[in-house]
């Protein structure tokens, strides 16, 4: 069973600066994942050609089973509002997916605590910390009937503001307490990979030395594929560079333990 997770820049390429719907296509089937968790993810926007991305790799990939979940209703870096699960079919969103080759039992989505105030943030090579805020954090978990039995996946992606990202991760974690295991957990963490173990109370199932950010010269593991229960990799995981995104997807090989 292969796992994988892709925080995908909306299709975007920073090679050419386009978002084309054949390339994500064709950098999902590359992936050959049985479950995958995206991050960055549109429906209905201009800038990716009011696709549904998630539709795209759904296909790509031979998916039975997918659900976008959007985070923020409207544009981002434009006029958006948090999302609420209630948002006409049609309008633009922007949020995160799952999709699986195995049938899903259940979904259940987690709305996650919000930044409500801009925060002083420092950033690499600056000279000054920068005000900021943050938009709306979602997470999505299925219960998947999968090859060994049932087992549960969770895709999120979480903020990059220090410490508030910890916290949703903390949250995330215990609003999962008693679903059926093994559980996975997997998606842009915006965090280093000792953090998120630290922090979440799981195991990491691809080694700290599997760097995902930034796409040319990774340097920082902020993809993570994190699992507790009887699941372990059956293979050495992979940080695969892909024609779009900032980030390289993460594919980890999976078996029972």
């Amino acid at each position: 069973m292969r796992i994988a997770t892709f925080n995908i820049l909306h299709g975007r390429s920073p090679v050419d600066d386009r978002v084309d719907v054949e390339r994500l296509a064709a950098a999902v089937k590359t992936l050959d994942a049985d479950v995958l968790g995206l991050q960055e993810v549109d429906r209905d926007q201009p800038r990716s050609m009011n696709a549904d991305l998630t539709a795209v790799a759904a296909e790509a990939m031979g998916a039975v089973d997918s659900q976008f979940v959007a985070a923020l209703s409207g544009t981002p870096g434009g006029t958006w509002m948090a999302a609420t699960g209630d948002e006409q079919p049609g309008s633009a969103s922007y949020g995160i997916a799952l999709l699986s080759r195995y049938p899903v039992v259940s979904w259940r989505v987690v709305r996650l605590p919000a930044l409500r105030s801009r925060v002083p943030v420092w950033f690499r090579g600056a000279p000054r910390p920068k005000l900021v805020g943050d938009e709306p954090r979602v997470a999505v978990a299925a219960v998947l009937e999968g090859p060994w039995g049932q087992f549960t996946v969770c895709n999120t992606h979480l903020s990059f503001v220090p410490g508030w990202g910890a916290l949703q991760l903390s949250k995330l974690v215990r609003s999962l307490t008693g679903t059926r295991e093994p559980l996975v957990l997997m998606g842009d963490l915006n965090m280093q990979a000792g953090q998120a173990v630290r922090v979440s109370g799981l195991q990491p199932l691809a080694p700290a030395t599997t760097p995902t950010f930034p796409v040319d010269e990774p340097i920082r593991q902020l993809d993570h594929v994190l699992a507790r229960g009887p699941i372990a990799a059956s293979g050495a995981g992979e940080a695969l560079r892909l024609p779009l995104s900032d980030h390289r997807a993460l594919v980890v090989p999976c078996a029972p333990a």
